[in-house]
């Protein structure tokens, strides 16, 4: 059996249909579907069992869950970069995550997890996986990187995989329930929907408006690498988890006026005063170091990702069954 935490979430719903895609269904999914539309990411997927997020973890605490585990996905967290309550983000983000690399180094249990590109800060030190590139600005990036610190300190010792994967810019299918955390693409695409323009910020931190750049992945990719991951023989460690190329917010833009067929023009709106000093203006992710542990599976090109996440959002927006990724 494979477990994916956040199995009903984002990225983690994308890496079971990846899963499935392949040929297995033996998987269990831990969340907290809460009280909003998360639900609907299930329904397309094909799975096992279903367990509450804090009854797994009361499972784990007290010994054992009952099963033969092939490997743990951890993709469950709190990924809301304006939530400042520092504690819940490390009640959630941190100790979770510790109880379950525990039980994996218990176990002999591989374990792939999320990271995040966040860790970096405004990127000023550069977005390399090394300890000099690290200056988070909030919470939720400070959460993830205590834990990264925390994984650090097994990955020679380890009689098993830990893998952490710092993810860049995610945008794909499954992420309509993030809200406000959504994708740029998302955002934009739920605006014009409306009748409305694209809208992006003026320019801030010396890019001109809607320049401002982010190393955009599309959420396939992202799957493709965490099952490169648990497949593959490479050593313990952080890996990034980007493309290594940047595009404009103009340019996300300009790529789903084009896939949508519209005749709207980007428009702009003022840089937010709460986000100055808080905001990634630029992102691209160092590739090397997956590429050198032998990674060589490409990744979608930009405009025709956009264009089938379109599509996607066009036919209902969620996985149906009965259909391939």
């Amino acid at each position: 059996m494979i477990i994916v935490t956040g199995g009903a979430g984002f990225i983690g719903s994308n890496i079971v249909r990846a899963l499935n895609d392949g040929g297995r269904t033996d998987i269990l999914i831990v969340d907290d579907l809460g009280s909003g539309d998360k639900y609907k990411n299930l329904i397309g997927l094909r799975f096992m069992d279903y367990r509450h997020k804090d009854d797994f973890l009361a499972a784990l605490t007290n010994g054992d869950i009952g099963l033969k585990v092939d490997g743990i996905f951890h993709q469950g967290a709190c990924s809301d970069t304006m939530q400042y309550d520092v504690n819940f983000m490390m009640r959630t983000n941190y100790e979770y995550s510790k109880e379950l690399l525990k039980f994996c180094l218990r176990k002999q249990i591989p374990f792939v997890y999320a990271s995040s590109a966040a860790v970096y800060g405004l990127g000023e030190r550069g977005f390399r996986e090394d300890e000099a590139c690290e200056n988070p600005i909030n919470p939720y990036a400070f959460s993830k990187l205590m834990f990264d610190r925390y994984a650090r300190q097994f990955f020679n010792a380890a009689k098993s995989k830990i893998i952490g994967l710092r993810y860049f810019n995610v945008f794909g299918p499954q992420e309509a329930h993030k809200g406000k955390m959504a994708s740029i693409f998302h955002q934009i695409y739920k605006r014009m929907k409306l009748g409305g323009s694209p809208k992006l910020f003026r320019g801030t931190d010396g890019y001109g408006d809607g320049e401002q750049k982010r190393d955009f992945i599309y959420v396939k990719d992202v799957a493709k690498i965490n099952l490169w991951c648990f497949e593959h023989d490479i050593a313990n460690g952080i890996y990034n988890c980007g493309t290594g190329h940047a595009h404009t917010f103009n340019a996300a833009a300009k790529a789903m006026i084009e896939s949508m067929h519209s005749k709207l023009r980007t428009t702009y709106c003022d840089f937010p005063d709460e986000l100055r000093g808080k905001y990634q203006s630029f992102t691209e992710a160092d590739m090397k170091k997956l590429t050198a542990a032998g990674y060589d599976g490409g990744f979608t090109n930009f405009v025709i990702a956009v264009d089938e996440y379109c599509k996607f959002m066009e036919a209902g927006g969620y996985y149906q069954l009965g259909t391939r990724s």
